[in-house]
């Protein structure tokens, strides 16, 4: 089975790396690149054949489409004429529903929606995936499949995607924001950056474990480091009293807001 990735930016990239770590031949892997000098740099990173949409798209028998949101109407109506039945294409683009890519390609394509975060660059991405109207379970079992290169898939129904893309799609954002914050403060009282960043970082992935591997709910954890008129008690009190919670809750709202938007044409 070839599979054709178009577009190589971020998650073009994590995918092509983490199919090529799971043991996937490279001559089995095409990518769909227009700039040269990025073609060449894939070609010498991972030994894959670059070539034009239109060909990548011919020779595959699966088609994934790592593009912006904006550009996938313009793709779609490039590759039309060389997809054929048999066809699985599984869509990156956030808000891009599979009715509207479908309504692009000739009847009867199989379409599976997915939505990937960037912890796939080290293979601990989450993935939600989302059929079509002409999936059947081959074809979200072979998305699957290819996806787990990266990390963990999960499926959802589609209606669902709006608000896996403002937790999981966009959830390595407020972590990263959060992780900011927090080295800015051991800055603020002292700290030189180094050993603020290195006690940051491991706390967050010691934390992100601990949750994993306990099962405990994040409220059990916390109340287990929360001692009654303690340091972390102030910390916390002063992040509900500045509504934190309540900010966290209307912006993760205003992300599904705007992939509702991208999938009525809102771009």
């Amino acid at each position: 089975m070839t599979v054709a990735i178009l577009g190589a930016g971020v998650m073009g990239e994590a995918l092509l790396s983490g199919l090529v770590r799971a043991g996937r031949r490279v001559d089995e892997l095409l990518v769909a690149e227009r700039r040269p000098e990025r073609a060449q740099e894939l070609t010498d990173r991972y030994g894959v054949g670059v070539v034009d949409n239109s060909a990548a798209v011919k020779r595959a028998d699966t088609v994934i489409l790592v593009v912006k949101p904006q550009d996938m109407g313009a793709l779609l109506e490039h590759i039309r004429d060389s997809i054929r039945p048999g066809h699985l294409v599984v869509s990156l683009a956030a808000g891009i529903t599979t009715a509207f890519i479908e309504g692009k390609l000739p009847d009867g394509v199989a379409v599976v929606r997915v939505m990937p975060n960037t912890p796939a660059l080290v293979d601990e991405g989450m993935v939600a995936i989302a059929p079509g109207t002409h999936c059947d379970e081959t074809h979200l079992h072979e998305a699957e499949e290819l996806l787990r290169s990266t990390g963990k898939v999960l499926r959802v129904p589609e209606k669902q995607l709006d608000a896996v893309t403002a937790i999981s799609g966009s959830g390595p954002a407020y972590v990263f924001y959060v992780v900011e914050a927090m080295i800015e403060a051991g800055v603020h009282m002292g700290l030189p950056r180094s050993t603020a960043t290195e006690l940051v970082v491991q706390t967050l992935v010691g934390s992100a474990k601990l949750l994993r591997e306990t099962g405990e709910h994040p409220t059990v954890l916390r109340e287990g480091v929360t001692s009654p008129g303690g340091t972390t008690a102030a910390a916390i009190r002063l992040l509900e009293d500045g509504k934190v919670r309540a900010d966290f809750l209307a912006a993760i709202e205003a992300a599904r807001d705007r992939s509702r938007a991208l999938s009525s044409g809102d771009v």
